[in-house]
């Protein structure tokens, strides 16, 4: 059966865009590919959390995976730093790639940005590393990323191609799988930048654990234009766009459809719409998640995910330092 991996930091808060641009999609995948899903705590360390609020997010990031429709059942849900052979192997991986390849990763040129006045760590620098890693011990076949994280599964496939050219046939190359809509859900206050989870302005943001009326007038306040057409149109109308990509996502219907059903309708109107279809979603996960986090349910499913990605992780990460010839593999 083949495989599929995704992980996601426990930081922040998760948003619809989480929901849209990849949960939605791991929902479908897990009828079909033998899934793992981490929590991508070790990745978290290179903005230094707090460690009791890493916990509480640990715990919280699960559940509403659960509570989104993740299954126990069929997707192995992990705590990465579990796992001791993803760091293992991303040793020996980080001493067969290069530093231009590392200075060339978007992702960090904008995180050490944010943080130049506090020091960029080498964690900063070398975690696409520690991704790579995470996709190559399992020998996946497919990892769904957002548009922004294409770049870490192309570097990945790099390291793997070079690997096998030095040592012999010993990673599958993966593949990145985009989403075909939602792909990339934008900030409701600034339809120029996407939504994030860890965003310090929570109005353009709608969390999956947001209060139903707070979610409703976020939807009601996004930032739209003056023309007050309900047409798909990201260059010169990104507010509306943005809503419209929302409605779709929840809805299943294309853009074509919306915009016959709301030729007619003005802002608000479409803007109610949405809400509604929001609170829906929201309420159907609340309801869920604060159900699963009464009992032991989490626990039982990282124990499980643990047991099976220890497994697989160990008997990767031992043929690779054969092949690299150290210690007695």
């Amino acid at each position: 059966m083949k495989r599929m991996l995704s992980g996601i930091q426990p930081t922040g808060y998760l948003t619809i865009a989480n929901y849209i641009g990849a949960i939605k999609q791991f929902i479908e995948i897990q009828k079909k590919y033998e899934s793992f899903i981490f929590v991508a705590d070790l990745h978290s360390l290179t903005v230094n959390p707090n460690p009791n609020h890493l916990r509480k997010k640990i715990r919280e990031t699960v559940g509403l995976y659960l509570a989104c429709g993740l299954n126990g059942k069929d997707t192995y849900i992990f705590n990465q730093s579990e796992n001791i052979y993803h760091p293992m192997l991303s040793w020996a991986l980080e001493c067969n790639s290069y530093i231009g390849e590392m200075n060339r990763m978007t992702q960090f040129k904008e995180k050490s940005q944010k943080h130049i006045t506090d020091g960029v760590t080498t964690g900063l620098f070398t975690y696409p590393v520690l991704m790579t890693a995470d996709i190559l011990i399992y020998d996946a076949d497919i990892v769904p990323v957002g548009i922004d994280q294409k770049q870490h599964v192309e570097l990945a496939r790099n390291i793997a191609e070079r690997f096998n050219h030095k040592y012999g046939n010993t990673f599958k190359i993966p593949v990145p799988l985009l989403p075909e809509t939602g792909a990339k859900i934008m900030n409701l206050q600034d339809p120029t930048k996407k939504m994030s989870k860890t965003d310090e302005n929570p109005k353009g943001n709608i969390y999956l654990l947001d209060e139903l009326n707070i979610a409703r007038k976020k939807i009601m306040s996004a930032i739209t234009d003056s023309e007050s057409i309900v047409k798909f149109d990201p260059i010169n109308k990104p507010g509306i766009s943005n809503l419209i990509t929302i409605y779709s996502s929840l809805t299943n219907k294309s853009i074509t459809i919306i915009e016959k059903e709301f030729e007619n309708a003005n802002y608000g109107v479409f803007k109610n719409k949405i809400a509604d279809e929001v609170e829906i979603l929201l309420k159907n996960i609340q309801t869920k998640y604060f159900n699963i986090i009464k009992d032991d349910t989490i626990e039982k499913v990282l124990d499980k995910g643990i047991e099976r990605t220890t497994q697989i992780a160990k008997e990767k990460a031992y043929e690779v330092y054969h092949k690299l010839g150290v210690g007695r593999y």
